[in-house]
């Protein structure tokens, strides 16, 4: 993983390893043969074609026929794109998944992937992961994604004020590494009698401190969770069959949102189905989910934005309601910072019941005093994140919804994010990915499981892990105790959700897999005959050692092509023989 602060020079980094960018000094040498796959940060507009047809151009030329789509299919199934669809009709986030797609299955020697868990959910990251596990070259990753670094890296490389470091353990060691270093920096400056300059000073000293208050602050959530397990254990069971008590008297004041039997479809597909639960001031929720299982609908629901087809909702009167779009459409381009945060002209900020200076509020998320009164458009995403959350954060609100808040920040602002949240005295709807940063953050997480089935747990995503579990476990064995005949996967289905009908015969892709693998096969079979025919040749490698090494990779890549697509043709074989019978 390579790691530093958003502007440390990450994606220049990657730009330079591709060619994209010249150095103004030194040299790039790459060997010849090596070839170099690339997921960029910023996708830029992309030409008239099919997915399909997008994603093929990363197969070799003589592979990007119809009869290669299932290789295709490999990576836009999990990563929910449809391949006949026309890249100019995407959604920002779909483009970003074809281009992910599209740099997956070069499978290069080299992988660049700069923030590839941008607009996938939770699902998704994990297959991602598992992918990057199996992938044979070597990959170099820049994410703001913890627990996705800890899980896909083996190394870590820091670029700290224009100076590369180099660890030789993955990201989970990496926090602690580098406090190591700044702290051992710091006291070498003060043994020689300097001092660092005051911005300096003053972001290394803050990061740190964050940091340890952080640590403070997961040590009181925790607490936090445990005790919403036993005053609320009704929630571990699921909210979507929950019968909540009356409110107390002191309770009501503190009510944001009551949903009782709330249900709400789009057409034939059933989005919420039957959710009762109750929301308070000072709730830290997460609503996780995979991408099209109702996540933004429960959100407009629950602040007013979108009425159910059925059910009741309660919402507490006079609700201030702060929101931060995913797509930043808040941010006015051609204004300055100072104007985006002080409107009126002033040169102050309100937050929190105090006031400050908008220079100081700005150094407050990370921002240099002089970016001050630059245009927006100038910013890079990250940046034009971090200053969309100082906005929304300085406005009066009782409810702070943020909607996938943390793409594209880097890990300081994150923490920093974190701090702010948890000294947020109203309510927080958090929609997110990062599963890292649920843990850090929140009390409760909804999960959209799909088919209008909204579960509710005490506590983050590693909480929501073991619980959905368990309550899985306590279904199978009440359904295996009432019929013997039940299967796991049928037990563990929630109670209003119908059992999916069993399959009679091949889907489209996979009938076209049967077809087409026979030929793919034979091809690879050819090849392989051909290159081990060529490596036999003892004078080969005295005469052309580059091509004989070239050769032996060769080899290699498609000995694994050829195992890879009988283990398919295998599978579909036998599944189109057991539909026959």
């Amino acid at each position: 993983c390579l790691v530093g602060r958003n502007g440390s020079g990450k994606s220049t980094l990657f730009r330079l390893i591709v060619g994209e960018r010249e150095p103004d000094a030194g040299e790039r040498f790459v060997r010849q043969g090596v070839s170099i796959g690339y997921l960029p940060q910023q996708m830029d507009d992309l030409p008239g074609q099919t997915v399909y047809e997008y994603v093929c151009t990363g197969l070799p030329a003589n592979e990007r026929g119809e009869e290669h789509h299932y290789k295709v299919d490999r990576v836009l199934e999990p990563l929910d794109v449809q391949g006949e669809l026309a890249m100019a009709s995407l959604s920002g986030g779909q483009k970003r998944r074809a281009a992910l797609a599209r740099a997956l299955i070069t499978e290069p020697d080299i992988l660049l992937l700069d923030e590839p868990t941008n607009h996938l959910d939770i699902a998704a990251i994990a297959w991602l992961e598992g992918y990057l596990r199996e992938f044979r070259g070597g990959v170099i990753i820049i994410s703001h994604d913890r627990r996705f670094l800890e899980q896909s890296s083996n190394r870590t490389l820091w670029i700290d004020r224009g100076t590369m470091r180099a660890l030789g353990k993955g990201y989970g060691d990496f926090e602690e590494w580098s406090e190591m270093v700044n702290e051992e920096e710091e006291a070498k400056l003060q043994k020689l009698g300097r001092k660092l300059s005051e911005e300096e000073h003053w972001r290394e000293r803050g990061v740190t401190a964050r940091r340890k208050r952080n640590m403070r602050r997961m040590g009181e959530l925790h607490t936090l969770r445990e005790k919403l397990k036993r005053d609320r254990s009704k929630f571990v069971a699921g909210g979507s069959m929950v019968q909540l008590p009356p409110l107390k008297e002191s309770e009501a004041s503190k009510l944001v949102a009551e949903l009782e039997n709330v249900a709400k479809a789009f057409g034939d597909k059933r989005i919420i189905n039957s959710l009762t639960t109750r929301i308070l001031r000072g709730d830290k929720i997460g609503v996780i989910g995979r991408n099209g299982t109702g996540k933004s609908t429960l959100l407009k629901m629950l602040i007013g934005n979108l009425e159910p087809d059925s059910g009741r909702i309660s919402r507490g009167k006079t609700l201030k309601i702060a929101y931060f779009d995913q797509n930043r459409a808040q941010l006015d381009p051609k204004k300055t910072l100072w104007e985006t945060l002080a409107p009126d002209g002033n040169d102050m900020v309100h937050v929190g019941g105090t006031v400050k200076h908008v220079i100081g509020y700005l150094k407050d998320f990370l921002f240099d005093p002089k970016q001050a009164k630059t245009p927006v458009s100038a910013l890079s995403g990250g940046e034009a994140n971090r200053l969309l959350l100082a906005q929304i954060l300085s406005q009066p609100s009782d409810v702070l919804v943020l909607d996938e808040p943390t793409n594209d920040l880097d890990m300081d602002t994150l923490d920093m994010l974190q701090e702010m949240l948890a000294d947020y005295p109203g309510t927080v709807i958090l929609v997110s990915h990062d599963r890292d940063f649920l843990d850090r953050t929140v009390t409760r997480t909804m999960a959209c499981e799909g088919d209008g089935v909204v579960m509710e747990y005490v506590g983050g995503y590693e909480d929501y892990l073991i619980q959905s579990a368990e309550w899985k476990k306590k279904q199978q064995a009440q359904a295996v105790k009432k019929d013997p005949k039940s299967t796991p996967e049928t037990a563990a289905k929630p109670a209003n959700t119908p059992a999916p009908k069993a399959a009679t015969k091949l889907t489209f892709k996979q009938q076209r897999a049967l077809d087409m693998l026979p030929d793919y096969i034979s091809e690879l079979e050819e090849e392989v005959v051909a290159l081990e025919a060529a490596l036999a040749d003892a004078s080969f490698y005295t005469k052309n050692p580059a091509g004989f090494a070239e050769s032996t990779t060769k080899l290699a890549a498609v000995r694994d092509a050829l195992a890879k697509a009988e283990e398919e043709w295998l599978e579909v074989a036998m599944l189109a023989e057991q539909f026959r019978k």
